[in-house]
């Protein structure tokens, strides 16, 4: 069965480049991001673990975690961090997953349940293992992306997506297209307009459907 919006995610114990965790543990009362890779040393998700550890500071400031998982083990993860680390001028702050066993990739359904690494692998064999998971303070999964190997994540849409969750979740609003912090929002169409007057104040009908108001505080 897929993994699927509102679904609590798997609970699992892993080992990483920080010591063993337990996720649901390590991802504690606040928000999380977990995003796969499908083998260290591999171009595209060098330059990916370099954004995620540049923008540490963002991360912490919408107080939530950020996990990587990669097909390989502690080593090479602890390895490749040196490489990542002098790509992206900066330390890598977060854990890395050793998942060489397939376990999580198996649990978030990025691969099915028969595969196996090859002797020999190369990233095409685990290319599916490349997705990144927003995970709410409830463990469930709020949002999910995948990539191609081939194409770099974008992180500033991945810090758009989590600023507009964490908006609609605490505030009861919607968000439009292309929302970034600051904008209007949309009152959902449950809120009736003499509702949405108490709540929100002043607000401008588009459609009887469509409603934008100011974020309220």
């Amino acid at each position: 069965m897929s993994l699927r919006i509102n679904d609590v995610v798997p609970d699992f114990e892993a080992q990483t480049s920080q010591g063993p965790i337990r996720f649901h543990d390590w991802i504690g009362d606040g928000w999380a991001i977990l995003f796969s890779h499908p083998k260290d040393f591999t171009p595209v998700c060098t330059t990916e673990f370099g954004a995620v550890a540049q923008l540490d500071g963002e991360w912490k400031q919408r107080n939530t975690k950020v996990i990587g998982v990669s097909v390989d083990g502690v080593e090479e993860h602890k390895g490749w961090i040196g490489d990542i680390e002098q790509y992206a001028e900066c330390p890598v702050g977060f854990p890395i997953i050793a998942d060489n066993d397939l376990k999580v990739a198996k649990l978030f359904d990025m691969l099915p349940a028969e595969a196996y690494l090859p002797d020999g692998r190369t990233p095409a064999d685990s290319a599916t293992v490349r997705t990144v998971f927003i995970i709410g303070p409830d463990k469930q999964l709020k949002l999910s992306m995948t990539y191609p190997m081939t194409v770099g994540r974008n992180f500033a849409e991945v810090l758009r997506a989590l600023d507009a969750l964490q908006a609609t979740t605490s505030k009861g609003v919607a968000t439009p297209v292309n929302w970034t912090v600051g904008e209007d929002v949309i009152i959902p169409p449950s809120v009736s307009d003499a509702e949405a007057k108490e709540k929100f104040g002043e607000f401008e009908t588009i459609f009887p459907y469509l409603r934008k108001t100011k974020m309220p505080e």
